[in-house]
Protein backbone atom coordinates (compact mmCIF):
# COMPACT_ATOMS: atom_id res chain seq x y z
CA UNK A 1 0.00 0.00 0.00
CA UNK A 2 1.76 3.54 -0.83
CA UNK A 3 1.80 5.82 2.01
CA UNK A 4 0.41 8.46 0.41
CA UNK A 5 -3.12 9.30 -1.35
CA UNK A 6 -1.19 11.32 -3.65
CA UNK A 7 2.21 12.01 -5.05
CA UNK A 8 1.26 16.07 -5.16
CA UNK A 9 -1.51 17.81 -3.92
CA UNK A 10 -2.35 21.20 -4.77
CA UNK A 11 -4.17 23.78 -2.76
CA UNK A 12 -6.04 26.45 -5.22
CA UNK A 13 -6.94 26.07 -9.31
CA UNK A 14 -5.29 29.27 -10.36
CA UNK A 15 -2.63 29.60 -13.08
CA UNK A 16 0.02 28.72 -10.86
CA UNK A 17 -1.96 25.59 -9.62
CA UNK A 18 -3.20 24.38 -12.43
CA UNK A 19 0.11 24.79 -14.73
CA UNK A 20 1.59 22.57 -11.55
CA UNK A 21 -0.85 19.57 -11.48
CA UNK A 22 -1.10 19.45 -15.06
CA UNK A 23 2.82 19.10 -15.33
CA UNK A 24 3.55 16.95 -12.64
CA UNK A 25 0.77 14.36 -14.03
CA UNK A 26 2.04 14.64 -17.14
CA UNK A 27 5.18 12.83 -15.27
CA UNK A 28 3.25 10.27 -14.14
CA UNK A 29 2.97 11.91 -10.70
CA UNK A 30 -0.48 11.27 -8.68
CA UNK A 31 -1.96 14.62 -8.20
CA UNK A 32 -4.97 16.50 -6.64
CA UNK A 33 -6.23 19.49 -6.74
CA UNK A 34 -8.49 21.56 -4.53
CA UNK A 35 -10.44 24.95 -5.69
CA UNK A 36 -12.73 26.47 -3.44
CA UNK A 37 -14.07 28.84 -6.00
CA UNK A 38 -14.12 28.33 -10.01
CA UNK A 39 -11.16 27.07 -11.31
CA UNK A 40 -9.22 29.18 -13.47
CA UNK A 41 -8.36 31.44 -9.58
CA UNK A 42 -7.91 35.30 -9.68
CA UNK A 43 -6.67 35.73 -13.13
CA UNK A 44 -9.54 34.19 -14.53
CA UNK A 45 -12.61 34.80 -12.54
CA UNK A 46 -12.41 37.79 -10.70
CA UNK A 47 -9.43 39.22 -12.28
CA UNK A 48 -6.88 40.24 -15.27
CA UNK A 49 -9.55 38.56 -17.67
CA UNK A 50 -13.09 40.29 -17.03
CA UNK A 51 -11.33 43.20 -16.28
CA UNK A 52 -9.74 43.47 -19.49
CA UNK A 53 -13.16 42.45 -21.09
CA UNK A 54 -14.56 45.87 -18.68
CA UNK A 55 -11.77 48.29 -20.44
CA UNK A 56 -12.59 47.11 -23.97
CA UNK A 57 -16.39 47.76 -23.35
CA UNK A 58 -15.30 51.19 -22.00
CA UNK A 59 -12.82 52.05 -24.68
CA UNK A 60 -15.69 51.70 -27.33
CA UNK A 61 -17.95 54.53 -25.80
CA UNK A 62 -14.87 56.61 -26.82
CA UNK A 63 -13.94 54.95 -30.35
CA UNK A 64 -18.13 55.51 -31.16
CA UNK A 65 -17.84 59.29 -30.28
CA UNK A 66 -13.79 59.51 -31.95
CA UNK A 67 -15.80 57.71 -35.23
CA UNK A 68 -17.86 60.87 -36.57
CA UNK A 69 -14.21 62.39 -36.80
CA UNK A 70 -13.54 59.93 -39.30
CA UNK A 71 -16.33 60.12 -41.40
CA UNK A 72 -19.28 57.64 -39.34
CA UNK A 73 -22.90 58.66 -38.51
CA UNK A 74 -24.02 57.67 -35.55
CA UNK A 75 -27.83 57.02 -34.13
CA UNK A 76 -29.32 55.73 -31.24
CA UNK A 77 -25.83 54.63 -29.64
CA UNK A 78 -27.01 53.37 -26.17
CA UNK A 79 -24.66 51.51 -23.87
CA UNK A 80 -26.72 47.88 -21.74
CA UNK A 81 -24.28 47.66 -18.70
CA UNK A 82 -26.20 43.73 -17.96
CA UNK A 83 -25.41 42.43 -21.44
CA UNK A 84 -21.61 43.78 -20.92
CA UNK A 85 -21.86 41.83 -17.52
CA UNK A 86 -23.44 38.37 -18.44
CA UNK A 87 -21.47 38.11 -21.81
CA UNK A 88 -18.15 38.33 -19.66
CA UNK A 89 -19.45 36.04 -17.24
CA UNK A 90 -20.50 33.69 -19.90
CA UNK A 91 -16.79 33.71 -20.84
CA UNK A 92 -15.39 33.14 -17.35
CA UNK A 93 -17.50 30.06 -16.98
CA UNK A 94 -16.36 29.07 -20.20
CA UNK A 95 -13.04 29.49 -19.34
CA UNK A 96 -13.31 28.61 -16.17
CA UNK A 97 -14.33 24.70 -17.81
CA UNK A 98 -11.51 24.58 -19.51
CA UNK A 99 -9.30 24.75 -16.53
CA UNK A 100 -11.32 21.62 -15.21
CA UNK A 101 -10.92 20.12 -18.58
CA UNK A 102 -6.96 20.38 -18.83
CA UNK A 103 -6.54 18.72 -14.86
CA UNK A 104 -8.59 15.93 -15.69
CA UNK A 105 -7.21 15.28 -19.15
CA UNK A 106 -4.35 14.74 -17.46
CA UNK A 107 -5.23 12.64 -14.56
CA UNK A 108 -5.36 14.70 -12.22
CA UNK A 109 -7.98 14.80 -9.54
CA UNK A 110 -10.00 18.21 -8.98
CA UNK A 111 -11.56 18.47 -5.48
CA UNK A 112 -14.34 21.31 -5.65
CA UNK A 113 -14.23 22.42 -2.24
CA UNK A 114 -11.74 24.25 0.56
CA UNK A 115 -8.74 22.43 1.81
CA UNK A 116 -6.93 23.17 5.21
CA UNK A 117 -4.14 21.88 6.26
CA UNK A 118 -4.10 19.23 9.03
CA UNK A 119 -0.27 18.69 9.16
CA UNK A 120 2.97 18.59 6.77
CA UNK A 121 1.07 15.75 5.32
CA UNK A 122 -2.37 15.89 5.50
CA UNK A 123 -4.79 18.04 4.47
CA UNK A 124 -8.90 18.55 4.90
CA UNK A 125 -11.48 18.99 2.52
CA UNK A 126 -13.60 21.39 4.90
CA UNK A 127 -17.16 20.64 2.97
CA UNK A 128 -16.76 16.92 3.02
CA UNK A 129 -14.79 16.08 6.30
CA UNK A 130 -12.21 14.04 3.79
CA UNK A 131 -8.81 13.85 4.72
CA UNK A 132 -6.13 13.68 2.57
CA UNK A 133 -2.44 12.65 2.55
CA UNK A 134 0.40 13.53 0.13
CA UNK A 135 4.09 13.87 0.02
CA UNK A 136 3.87 16.67 -1.15
CA UNK A 137 1.76 19.82 -1.09
CA UNK A 138 1.49 23.02 -2.96
CA UNK A 139 0.27 26.23 -2.19
CA UNK A 140 -0.98 28.20 -4.79
CA UNK A 141 -4.43 30.45 -3.06
CA UNK A 142 -3.29 33.71 -4.31
CA UNK A 143 -4.47 36.86 -3.08
CA UNK A 144 -7.61 38.24 -2.37
CA UNK A 145 -8.46 41.89 -2.06
CA UNK A 146 -7.83 43.91 1.66
CA UNK A 147 -9.50 47.33 3.09
CA UNK A 148 -8.42 49.34 5.80
CA UNK A 149 -10.65 48.76 9.04
CA UNK A 150 -12.35 52.18 8.91
CA UNK A 151 -15.82 52.80 10.36
CA UNK A 152 -18.50 52.07 7.91
CA UNK A 153 -16.25 49.89 5.25
CA UNK A 154 -18.57 47.19 5.31
CA UNK A 155 -20.73 49.32 3.03
CA UNK A 156 -17.93 49.66 0.53
CA UNK A 157 -17.59 46.93 -2.39
CA UNK A 158 -14.26 45.43 -3.72
CA UNK A 159 -12.79 44.61 -7.19
CA UNK A 160 -14.47 41.21 -6.98
CA UNK A 161 -17.94 42.53 -6.63
CA UNK A 162 -17.69 45.31 -9.23
CA UNK A 163 -17.94 42.42 -11.93
CA UNK A 164 -21.56 41.63 -10.66
CA UNK A 165 -22.82 44.52 -10.29
CA UNK A 166 -27.06 44.53 -10.56
CA UNK A 167 -26.90 48.38 -12.31
CA UNK A 168 -24.15 50.81 -12.86
CA UNK A 169 -24.75 53.77 -10.58
CA UNK A 170 -24.76 57.55 -11.25
CA UNK A 171 -21.84 58.19 -9.14
CA UNK A 172 -18.90 56.20 -7.69
CA UNK A 173 -15.62 57.02 -5.65
CA UNK A 174 -12.94 54.85 -5.69
CA UNK A 175 -10.47 54.93 -2.77
CA UNK A 176 -6.87 54.05 -3.79
CA UNK A 177 -3.86 54.84 -6.63
CA UNK A 178 -2.85 51.72 -7.56
CA UNK A 179 -3.56 49.68 -11.12
CA UNK A 180 -6.56 47.90 -9.59
CA UNK A 181 -8.33 51.84 -8.63
CA UNK A 182 -6.51 53.36 -11.52
CA UNK A 183 -7.91 50.61 -13.90
CA UNK A 184 -11.20 50.87 -13.15
CA UNK A 185 -11.60 54.53 -12.36
CA UNK A 186 -11.10 54.38 -16.36
CA UNK A 187 -13.56 52.02 -16.65
CA UNK A 188 -16.29 53.45 -14.95
CA UNK A 189 -15.79 57.19 -16.05
CA UNK A 190 -16.09 55.56 -19.95
CA UNK A 191 -19.31 53.92 -19.32
CA UNK A 192 -20.84 57.39 -18.33
CA UNK A 193 -20.37 57.44 -14.65
CA UNK A 194 -19.74 60.42 -12.73
CA UNK A 195 -16.36 59.02 -10.84
CA UNK A 196 -14.05 60.38 -8.08
CA UNK A 197 -10.68 58.60 -7.54
CA UNK A 198 -9.36 59.37 -3.88
CA UNK A 199 -5.99 58.42 -3.25
CA UNK A 200 -3.97 58.59 -0.14
CA UNK A 201 -0.25 59.46 -2.03
CA UNK A 202 0.27 62.54 -4.09
CA UNK A 203 0.78 60.70 -7.73
CA UNK A 204 -0.57 57.46 -9.03
CA UNK A 205 1.06 54.22 -9.89
CA UNK A 206 3.28 53.79 -7.07
CA UNK A 207 6.33 51.96 -7.09
CA UNK A 208 6.48 52.86 -11.01
CA UNK A 209 8.70 55.50 -13.26
CA UNK A 210 8.06 59.20 -11.16
CA UNK A 211 7.10 60.57 -15.77
CA UNK A 212 5.08 57.17 -16.07
CA UNK A 213 2.92 58.57 -13.05
CA UNK A 214 2.77 61.83 -13.93
CA UNK A 215 1.39 61.11 -17.48
CA UNK A 216 -1.16 58.77 -15.63
CA UNK A 217 -2.61 61.11 -13.30
CA UNK A 218 -3.33 63.57 -16.31
CA UNK A 219 -5.13 60.99 -19.15
CA UNK A 220 -7.42 60.23 -15.74
CA UNK A 221 -8.45 63.64 -15.71
CA UNK A 222 -8.78 63.91 -19.78
CA UNK A 223 -11.14 60.70 -19.09
CA UNK A 224 -13.48 63.01 -16.78
CA UNK A 225 -12.22 61.59 -13.26
CA UNK A 226 -12.03 64.00 -10.32
CA UNK A 227 -8.48 62.59 -8.72
CA UNK A 228 -8.00 63.62 -5.50
CA UNK A 229 -4.97 63.27 -3.67
CA UNK A 230 -3.20 62.92 -0.09
CA UNK A 231 -6.32 61.83 1.59
CA UNK A 232 -7.50 58.56 3.54
CA UNK A 233 -10.94 57.76 4.28
CA UNK A 234 -12.05 57.62 8.14
CA UNK A 235 -15.79 56.90 7.76
CA UNK A 236 -18.44 55.56 5.22
CA UNK A 237 -21.77 56.47 6.24
CA UNK A 238 -24.96 55.16 4.96
CA UNK A 239 -27.57 57.86 3.91
CA UNK A 240 -30.97 57.97 1.99
CA UNK A 241 -30.11 58.25 -1.12
CA UNK A 242 -26.28 56.33 -1.32
CA UNK A 243 -22.80 57.16 1.15
CA UNK A 244 -21.20 59.97 2.73
CA UNK A 245 -17.10 59.36 3.03
CA UNK A 246 -15.26 60.91 4.89
CA UNK A 247 -11.73 61.92 4.99
CA UNK A 248 -8.51 62.81 7.11
CA UNK A 249 -8.43 66.13 6.34
CA UNK A 250 -12.18 66.93 7.14
CA UNK A 251 -13.16 66.85 3.61
CA UNK A 252 -16.32 65.04 2.59
CA UNK A 253 -17.55 63.11 -0.68
CA UNK A 254 -21.09 61.88 -1.64
CA UNK A 255 -21.59 59.03 -4.12
CA UNK A 256 -23.85 55.92 -5.25
CA UNK A 257 -21.42 53.71 -4.53
CA UNK A 258 -17.90 53.47 -2.56
CA UNK A 259 -15.22 51.21 -4.36
CA UNK A 260 -12.49 49.99 -2.18
CA UNK A 261 -9.23 49.58 -4.37
CA UNK A 262 -6.52 49.63 -1.86
CA UNK A 263 -4.40 46.54 -1.62
CA UNK A 264 -4.37 42.76 -2.01
CA UNK A 265 -2.58 40.41 0.40
CA UNK A 266 -1.84 36.63 0.52
CA UNK A 267 -4.95 34.30 0.80
CA UNK A 268 -3.85 32.57 4.35
CA UNK A 269 -6.03 32.89 6.77
CA UNK A 270 -7.22 29.66 8.25
CA UNK A 271 -5.47 27.42 5.92
CA UNK A 272 -3.50 26.13 9.10
CA UNK A 273 0.01 27.03 7.75
CA UNK A 274 0.75 26.73 11.87
CA UNK A 275 -0.19 22.65 11.91
CA UNK A 276 2.10 22.43 9.18
CA UNK A 277 5.25 24.43 10.26
CA UNK A 278 4.68 27.14 7.18
CA UNK A 279 6.05 30.49 7.86
CA UNK A 280 4.43 33.63 6.69
CA UNK A 281 5.50 37.31 6.75
CA UNK A 282 3.71 40.27 8.79
CA UNK A 283 1.51 40.25 6.03
CA UNK A 284 0.49 36.90 5.64
CA UNK A 285 2.61 36.09 2.68
CA UNK A 286 4.03 32.67 2.78
CA UNK A 287 7.68 32.70 2.82
CA UNK A 288 9.59 31.30 0.21
CA UNK A 289 13.39 30.45 -1.55
CA UNK A 290 14.54 30.83 -4.67
CA UNK A 291 12.92 27.28 -5.59
CA UNK A 292 9.53 28.42 -3.87
CA UNK A 293 10.36 25.82 -1.20
CA UNK A 294 8.59 26.91 2.12
CA UNK A 295 9.85 26.03 5.98
CA UNK A 296 8.53 22.98 6.31
CA UNK A 297 11.02 20.95 3.37
CA UNK A 298 7.63 18.51 1.60
CA UNK A 299 5.59 22.32 0.92
CA UNK A 300 5.97 24.72 -1.77
CA UNK A 301 4.01 27.73 -2.56
CA UNK A 302 3.57 29.87 -5.82
CA UNK A 303 2.40 32.72 -7.36
CA UNK A 304 0.45 35.82 -5.32
CA UNK A 305 0.40 33.78 -2.17
CA UNK A 306 4.47 34.14 -1.86
CA UNK A 307 3.94 38.04 -2.75
CA UNK A 308 6.91 38.07 -4.97
CA UNK A 309 6.14 39.39 -8.28
CA UNK A 310 2.26 39.50 -8.15
CA UNK A 311 1.22 38.42 -12.44
CA UNK A 312 -0.28 35.47 -13.67
CA UNK A 313 2.23 34.79 -16.33
CA UNK A 314 5.06 34.77 -13.31
CA UNK A 315 2.68 32.35 -11.24
CA UNK A 316 2.54 30.29 -14.22
CA UNK A 317 6.84 30.42 -14.65
CA UNK A 318 7.15 29.86 -10.89
CA UNK A 319 4.29 26.42 -11.17
CA UNK A 320 7.11 25.28 -13.87
CA UNK A 321 9.69 25.78 -12.30
CA UNK A 322 8.89 24.22 -9.06
CA UNK A 323 7.81 20.82 -10.96
CA UNK A 324 11.28 20.62 -12.87
CA UNK A 325 12.30 21.20 -9.18
CA UNK A 326 10.56 18.48 -7.56
CA UNK A 327 9.90 16.02 -10.64
CA UNK A 328 12.80 17.17 -13.29
CA UNK A 329 16.77 16.37 -13.36
CA UNK A 330 17.90 19.23 -11.64
CA UNK A 331 16.63 22.50 -9.44
CA UNK A 332 14.99 25.37 -11.60
CA UNK A 333 14.32 29.43 -9.98
CA UNK A 334 12.59 31.30 -12.19
CA UNK A 335 14.53 34.49 -12.71
CA UNK A 336 12.32 37.68 -11.33
CA UNK A 337 14.25 40.30 -13.03
CA UNK A 338 13.34 42.27 -15.76
CA UNK A 339 9.33 40.63 -16.07
CA UNK A 340 7.23 42.87 -18.56
CA UNK A 341 4.16 43.87 -17.27
CA UNK A 342 1.09 46.93 -17.91
CA UNK A 343 -1.67 48.55 -16.57
CA UNK A 344 -4.72 48.78 -18.76
CA UNK A 345 -5.96 52.29 -17.84
CA UNK A 346 -7.04 54.36 -20.65
CA UNK A 347 -4.80 54.98 -22.60
CA UNK A 348 -2.89 51.58 -21.03
CA UNK A 349 1.27 51.34 -19.89
CA UNK A 350 3.28 48.75 -20.53
CA UNK A 351 6.95 48.95 -19.01
CA UNK A 352 10.11 46.60 -18.39
CA UNK A 353 13.17 47.04 -16.63
CA UNK A 354 14.19 49.65 -14.23
CA UNK A 355 12.32 53.31 -13.34
CA UNK A 356 14.66 56.24 -13.60
CA UNK A 357 15.04 56.84 -10.39
CA UNK A 358 16.00 52.80 -9.85
CA UNK A 359 18.72 53.19 -12.63
CA UNK A 360 20.25 56.37 -10.78
CA UNK A 361 20.24 54.63 -7.26
CA UNK A 362 21.78 51.66 -8.97
CA UNK A 363 24.22 52.66 -11.20
CA UNK A 364 24.34 56.95 -10.58
CA UNK A 365 25.79 59.41 -13.39
CA UNK A 366 26.26 56.09 -15.38
CA UNK A 367 23.27 55.70 -17.03
CA UNK A 368 21.66 57.87 -19.94
CA UNK A 369 17.93 58.70 -20.50
CA UNK A 370 16.17 59.18 -23.77
CA UNK A 371 12.63 59.80 -23.89
CA UNK A 372 9.71 61.27 -25.98
CA UNK A 373 6.05 62.39 -25.67
CA UNK A 374 3.43 63.23 -28.68
CA UNK A 375 0.08 62.99 -29.38
CA UNK A 376 -0.48 59.67 -31.89
CA UNK A 377 -1.53 60.11 -35.01
CA UNK A 378 -4.95 58.36 -34.22
CA UNK A 379 -5.83 61.05 -31.50
CA UNK A 380 -5.20 63.95 -34.12
CA UNK A 381 -8.35 63.76 -36.31
CA UNK A 382 -9.96 62.56 -33.18
CA UNK A 383 -9.16 65.75 -31.35
CA UNK A 384 -8.48 63.55 -28.02
CA UNK A 385 -5.54 65.00 -26.39
CA UNK A 386 -3.84 62.34 -24.20
CA UNK A 387 -0.66 62.00 -25.10
CA UNK A 388 1.96 58.86 -25.64
CA UNK A 389 4.98 58.93 -23.37
CA UNK A 390 8.27 56.99 -23.99
CA UNK A 391 11.15 56.62 -21.76
CA UNK A 392 14.29 54.45 -22.92
CA UNK A 393 17.23 54.21 -20.10
CA UNK A 394 20.17 53.08 -20.50
CA UNK A 395 23.53 51.86 -18.40
CA UNK A 396 27.49 52.29 -18.86
CA UNK A 397 29.51 53.06 -22.01
CA UNK A 398 27.63 50.47 -23.99
CA UNK A 399 24.42 51.48 -23.31
CA UNK A 400 22.69 48.61 -22.71
CA UNK A 401 18.91 49.20 -22.49
CA UNK A 402 17.90 48.29 -18.58
CA UNK A 403 14.33 50.16 -18.63
CA UNK A 404 11.57 50.96 -20.74
CA UNK A 405 8.49 52.72 -20.10
CA UNK A 406 5.48 53.74 -22.65
CA UNK A 407 2.30 55.19 -21.54
CA UNK A 408 0.04 54.91 -24.71
CA UNK A 409 -2.25 52.83 -27.29
CA UNK A 410 -0.77 49.32 -27.56
CA UNK A 411 1.80 50.05 -24.87
CA UNK A 412 0.79 46.74 -23.56
CA UNK A 413 1.61 44.76 -27.04
CA UNK A 414 4.55 46.33 -27.52
CA UNK A 415 6.30 45.96 -24.24
CA UNK A 416 5.50 42.32 -24.66
CA UNK A 417 8.13 42.43 -27.89
CA UNK A 418 10.66 45.05 -26.05
CA UNK A 419 10.68 42.76 -22.78
CA UNK A 420 12.85 40.48 -24.75
CA UNK A 421 15.28 43.22 -25.53
CA UNK A 422 15.88 44.05 -22.47
CA UNK A 423 16.21 40.52 -21.10
CA UNK A 424 18.33 39.76 -23.78
CA UNK A 425 20.85 42.42 -22.92
CA UNK A 426 20.38 44.78 -26.01
CA UNK A 427 22.00 48.25 -26.37
CA UNK A 428 20.70 51.69 -28.16
CA UNK A 429 22.75 50.45 -30.56
CA UNK A 430 21.15 47.45 -31.41
CA UNK A 431 17.74 50.14 -31.03
CA UNK A 432 19.15 53.00 -33.76
CA UNK A 433 20.10 49.84 -36.24
CA UNK A 434 16.68 48.50 -36.60
CA UNK A 435 14.67 50.25 -39.04
CA UNK A 436 11.43 51.92 -38.05
CA UNK A 437 7.67 50.92 -39.11
CA UNK A 438 5.90 53.56 -40.90
CA UNK A 439 3.53 55.62 -39.61
CA UNK A 440 3.68 53.67 -36.22
CA UNK A 441 3.33 54.66 -32.82
CA UNK A 442 6.16 52.18 -32.05
CA UNK A 443 8.57 53.53 -34.37
CA UNK A 444 9.55 55.77 -32.02
CA UNK A 445 11.18 53.55 -29.46
CA UNK A 446 14.12 53.04 -32.23
CA UNK A 447 14.30 56.80 -32.74
CA UNK A 448 14.88 58.14 -29.52
CA UNK A 449 16.98 61.13 -28.38
CA UNK A 450 18.45 62.02 -25.50
CA UNK A 451 16.40 63.56 -22.58
CA UNK A 452 17.86 67.20 -21.74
Amino acid sequence: MPKYDYDLFVIGAGSGGVRSGRMAAQKGKKVAVAEESKPGGTCVVRGCVPKKYLVYGAEFGASIKAAQKYGWSLDNVKFDWAALRDSIQDEVNRLSGIYSDVLERNGATLYSERAEFVDAHTVRLTTSGKEVTAKNILIAVGGRPWMPDIKGGEHAIMSDDAFLLDELPESILIIGGGYIASEFAGIFAGMGVKTVQAYRGDALLNGFDDEVRGYAGEHQKLLGIDVRYNISPTEIKKTKGGYIVTFDDGSKIGTDLVFMATGRKAHTPDLGLENAGVKVDKNGAVIVDKYSQTSAKNIYAVGDVTDRVNLTPVAIREGMAFVETLYGEEKDAYDHSDIASAVFTRPPIGVVGMSEAEARKEHGDKITVYTTSFRPMKNILADKQDKCFMKLITQGKKERVIGIHIVGDDSPEIIQALGICVKAGLTKADFDRTCAVHPTLAEEIVTLKAKS
